[in-house]
């Protein structure tokens, strides 16, 4: 005994894929936001545990209008017997 699709079957099984992929597409556009932060900031958490890494905004708060700069010393050495310099033409 041979069992054929109707048309209604056929039409019906497109709906529901349908009302599924748009269904699914609502609901991310809804909750990816949520999603990325939440993994972000576990990520985040993850990285500073570590490296004993602690946020800025942790340290003592700071004056409105105080200013601190934090300087780099220079350490740059140079040695001038790497190489020579050679000048070049172009050739047309």
């Amino acid at each position: 005994m041979q069992h054929y699709a109707s048309a209604t079957g056929l039409l019906r099984t497109i709906l529901i894929i349908l009302l599924i992929y748009y269904g699914i597409k609502i609901i991310s556009r809804i909750f990816g936001p949520l999603l990325v932060k939440y993994v972000a900031k576990k990520a985040s958490e993850r990285f500073g545990g570590q490296f004993n890494y602690q946020d800025q905004r942790e340290e003592a708060p700071k004056k409105e209008g105080e200013v601190t700069i934090d300087k780099v010393p220079k350490t740059k050495s140079s040695n001038k017997d790497i190489g020579d310099y050679v000048d070049y033409e172009e050739i047309d």
